[in-house]
């Protein structure tokens, strides 16, 4: 409960900044007497858009580590979290970049997921799951592709383009409003910028729509990325290691049980069928076969 409250807290004082931020540039005023401020509503949207996404990545370690209660390890405790951080420590070494903070959360599904604001500021986190039910080889498998995801700057990349959908979803939601509002009424003169409830649910109904649209976009760029951090773990770890990875989670692999903030950059996941279009992750057998033709 004290999870759920801090992530709606959280959201609220987002949503807050950037209200703020909108207001005091003055482009939350785009509804004029004069009609549609085109110039002022493109920097509104792109400041909740472009703002709210990249808020969210700066916030995305502290995010994570309260959404699924993962704890840093600072010092070791045993085998195999010394194994764990040095594992951590080489792989990161070998891809170039920063050492990652290493953390465990408490869950039965196996799973890992990296997030963070950049290349050298960055965290990595493995279920207990994971390290129960997988070998050694296996782990390094998973813990490479984390690293490729840091490495390749995917979470950055991923918080550009869901910024920039976001922008066009406010954007062009508001617009086909205010078109659909003014066909509807007969162009009347309100003190709200005549504009009438025809607006504000047309609106609400284009950002729902236009929203879900957007998300086949992020979620198949991010599907590529899976890719691509496939095979960077390939060349960090070995292929045998990442395809063994893989075949593992084929074989035992449940639905991801991960937040929504970090579920494009867990290990897991993948649907089939018409849904795959929403899915943040390939299909666990195109991602192993992807793997083996590389060979």
């Amino acid at each position: 409960m004290k999870r759920i409250f801090l992530f709606i807290l959280t959201n609220l004082a987002v949503v807050l900044v950037l209200s703020v931020t909108a207001r005091l540039l003055g482009v939350d005023r785009f509804l004029t007497q004069n009609g549609l401020n085109l110039g002022a509503l493109l920097g509104f949207a792109a400041v909740f858009g472009m703002g709210g996404s990249f808020i969210s990545l700066a916030m995305s370690k502290w995010m994570a580590k309260m959404s699924v209660g993962a704890v840093v390890i600072e010092q070791p405790q045993n085998p195999t979290e010394r194994w764990l951080v040095e594992t951590v420590q080489r792989l990161s070494q070998q891809a170039g970049i920063g050492m990652p903070e290493v953390a465990i959360y408490d869950s039965p599904e196996i799973n890992a997921f990296a997030t963070g604001a950049s290349r050298n500021n960055a965290l990595v986190a493995v279920s207990t799951g994971l390290l129960g039910q997988m070998r050694a080889d296996e782990v390094e498998g998973v813990l490479a592709h984390e690293i490729s995801h840091v490495a390749n700057g995917d979470m950055v990349t991923l918080a550009l383009v869901q910024g920039v959908v976001n922008t066009f979803v406010i954007f062009l939601s508001r617009v086909v409003g205010y078109v659909v509002d003014r066909a509807l009424s007969g162009n009347r003169d309100e003190d709200s910028g005549g504009v009438g409830i025809g607006y504000y649910v047309t609106s609400i109904v284009c950002e729902i729509l236009f929203g879900i649209l957007a998300s086949i976009v992020v979620m198949w760029v991010s599907r590529q990325r899976e890719f691509r951090a496939d095979a960077g773990g390939a060349h960090l770890a070995g292929r045998g290691k990442m395809i063994a990875a893989l075949e593992r989670l084929r074989l035992m692999h449940e639905p991801s049980q991960l937040p929504s903030q970090m579920a494009a950059f867990g290990i897991a996941g993948g649907r089939g069928g018409f849904m795959q279009l929403f899915a943040s992750h390939p299909p666990l057998e195109e991602r192993i076969a992807a793997l083996q033709a590389a060979c």
